[in-house]
């Protein structure tokens, strides 16, 4: 039975206090009262709390559970250490993202995905699904497949099939300024199958960048303002300050695809740009095969240049 594969997986202990998003009548919810200590329900349809509610009044469970009637997204997590989700898959990348982001860390996560959106979580470089959503997230959590979940499995039965996805948030956090690192990678995943080097010559890609190579060395001379995790600058944002709207696909971004023109201070900072990449042999590379590893790399070599993305 598909409710008992997820509790075997989740791997609970007697002491864990789980968060559930999306119990409807409450079948998992049972299942995770026996395993667990205690169990915290999040539901948006007040009809689907009341009949939660009537389910456990009077039996053993009752103090054991807590019920938040509310959206998932807007309501401040309290402590878990295990979180069991089958979520409407449309909000699938924000609630990803805000677990992972998550304070104190929980132990795991077992949510149910649609099933291409589980295949982006945990491609690897090279994948044909590969994507900016696969190095954010594997950044920040060790990620991988559990099950797969036919159609059939549900009534009425949807129109896509799903996957099981377990997440591992890593401990201690990468500590690198997250706006940072999402800037710099949507700049990479523009084109994920173009080279580096086409991509980081784009007129708005390096307008950009030396907006905010000139604004932090202008800060840098008059105020000695340390770059390391200061989010408070006013430079340009290139990263998404909570990186929720990832959705797995090739970024656009209104960049122009022009290569920018050969004069004057844009072609100065322009061969800065590049000789970082040459330096580290980053410039003929395409994003849909660097690692993780790679990734911080460069942008470590961006940033001893003075180049940054936040």
């Amino acid at each position: 039975m598909l409710v008992d594969t997820i509790v075997q997986k989740a791997g609970i202990k007697p002491t864990d206090t789980i968060l559930e998003i999306g119990p409807g009548t409450g079948n998992l919810t049972k299942k995770l009262l026996e395993a667990g200590k205690m169990v915290i329900a999040v539901e948006l349809d007040p009809r689907m709390v009341l009949e939660l509610q009537r389910r456990f009044q009077g039996t053993p469970f009752s103090n054991r559970l807590k019920v938040i009637q509310g959206d998932v997204l807007k309501t401040d997590l309290p402590y878990f250490d295990i979180c069991v989700a089958n979520i409407p898959y449309q909000i699938s990348s924000p609630l990803t993202f805000k677990l992972l982001f998550h304070q104190p860390a929980f132990r795991c996560a077992i949510i149910m995905f649609q099933r291409e959106f589980a295949m982006r979580l945990v491609a690897q470089p090279g994948d044909n699904l590969y994507c900016r959503l696969s190095v954010n997230t594997q950044f920040y959590a060790r990620v991988s497949h559990l099950l797969k979940v036919g159609r059939n499995n549900f009534r009425p039965p949807p129109k896509v099939d799903s996957s099981v996805v377990r997440i591992e948030p890593r401990k201690p956090r990468p500590e690198v300024n997250h706006k940072e690192w999402d800037g710099f990678i949507r700049i990479c995943f523009i084109r994920k199958n173009k080279t580096l080097g086409s991509i980081f010559k784009q007129k708005n890609v390096l307008s950009l960048l030396e907006k905010n190579y000139k604004t932090l060395q202008a800060l840098q001379d008059s105020q000695n303002v340390s770059l390391s995790g200061n989010d408070d600058m006013e430079i340009a944002r290139l990263g998404d300050e909570s990186m929720e709207m990832d959705d797995g696909m090739d970024d656009d971004m209104d960049m122009e695809c022009d290569e920018a023109e050969g004069e004057g201070e844009v072609s100065e900072f322009k061969n800065k740009v590049i000789s970082v990449l040459k330096e580290g042999k980053f410039e003929e590379q395409r994003a849909s095969k660097l690692s993780q590893e790679s990734f911080l790399t460069l942008l470590s070599m961006f940033n001893k240049a003075g180049i940054h993305f936040s």
